[in-house]
């Protein structure tokens, strides 16, 4: 697929309005997406107000002297720092280099502290979904083109793009893609990906600011930021 191809499974929101009221375990046929196959939705809720206060300028009068967890940009993330946020976004928020190991790249991802940044997350609307007995935890981030992580895999979840856009990979649980873990998603990109016959693809897709992506359970994704980006997941755990 192209790089700014839609995905191959897109739904808006009046077609899952029953699975709001039902919660996705209950849907029957219709959520049976919720457990086989990764989704965009549009439309879910109204995060402008959680938008307006993502802006550069709202965050860092905010947070700027918060401190913020970074993890390196590899599948396991083994290296955390602490740095103030101004310092992330003033030093490292920067194009992503494609010769940089995973190692060697600092990511804003998934590490928050919820008391500082609650006063932000409060403002935040996620997705009217639920599976039954799960859940639910904040992810954000913040980080900049040609950035994300490699493949790895968890418990499912929905990915929402505030600022910016992704681009996802992904593949089922059985199939493991081949992929290095300590080379960046650019990087495999640019070096596996032209490699692939097309039965080893990834699905893949781009989510755009407003839409959120829902991946299945334990099915292997990487990411790649195309613009400098702000995202939130929610994990059902």
């Amino acid at each position: 697929m192209a790089p700014g191809a839609r995905p191959l499974l897109l739904l808006v929101v009046w077609t899952l309005a029953a699975l709001a009221r039902r919660g996705l375990a209950e849907a029957g046929d219709g959520g049976c997406y919720a457990f086989s196959r990764p989704v965009i939705l549009q439309g879910l809720t109204d995060n402008s107000r959680f938008r307006a206060l993502c802006s550069r300028e709202r965050l860092l009068a905010s947070f700027g002297d918060s401190m913020v967890r970074l993890s390196t940009a590899n599948t396991y993330s083994y290296r955390k720092v602490d740095l103030p946020f101004q310092e992330y976004v003033d030093h490292l928020l920067h194009p992503q280099d494609p010769t940089s190991l995973g190692n060697d790249t600092l990511y804003f991802f998934g590490d928050n502290n919820f008391s500082e940044w609650a006063s932000l997350f409060q403002h935040y609307s996620p997705p009217p979904f639920s599976l039954l007995g799960t859940t639910t935890a904040y992810s954000f981030g913040i980080a900049g083109a040609g950035s994300g992580v490699p493949f790895h895999w968890h418990g499912p979840g929905f990915s929402e793009v505030i600022y910016g856009r992704k681009r996802w990979f992904l593949y089922p649980p059985e199939k493991t893609p081949e992929f290095h873990p300590n080379k960046t998603t650019l990087a495999w990109l640019q070096d596996i990906y032209p490699t692939l016959v097309p039965s080893a693809k990834p699905l893949e897709c781009t989510v755009q600011a407003g839409e959120v992506l829902y991946f299945p359970d334990r099915w292997w994704h990487a990411t790649l930021n195309l613009d400098t980006s702000v995202f939130i997941s929610t994990f059902l755990n």
